[in-house]
């Protein structure tokens, strides 16, 4: 069983930046592909970032490649999403979940595939 703790959302003004982290309880957590995904309400929830077990892979939505950053310590039992340059829209509930496939080099994107999520932190980003 693995449980997974989103931490460092809040309110920022466009053009700013949040460190999300994900912190993750488990024996076999390090060994597990991770993703972010977000949601606003009425809509979908959407993939942001994506990070294979050992981080040897990532990969980003389009809306946010080349202003965000994904990563891990598995030492520490943890998975980052660094936000830099944020604006309006990407104001919404961003979740980690954890895929249990112990050592897998590929990072996935789809929400159906993760097995394991945590609460949600909220971003808000303002004008």
């Amino acid at each position: 069983q693995v449980q997974l703790v989103e931490s460092g959302g809040g309110l920022v003004q466009a053009g700013g930046s949040l460190r999300l982290s994900c912190t993750a309880s488990g024996r076999t957590w390090g060994t597990f592909p991770m993703g972010w995904f977000r949601q606003v309400p009425g809509k979908e929830r959407e993939f942001a970032a994506a990070i294979s077990w050992n981080g040897a892979n990532t990969i980003y939505a389009d809306s946010v490649r080349g202003r965000w950053t994904i990563s891990r310590d598995n030492a520490k039992s943890a998975v980052y999403l660094q936000m830099n340059g944020l604006k309006i829209e990407d104001t919404a509930v961003y979740y980690c979940a954890a895929k249990q496939d112990q050592y897998l080099s590929t990072a996935y994107d789809s929400s159906t595939v993760y097995d394991y999520w945590g609460q949600g932190t909220q971003v808000t980003v303002a004008s």
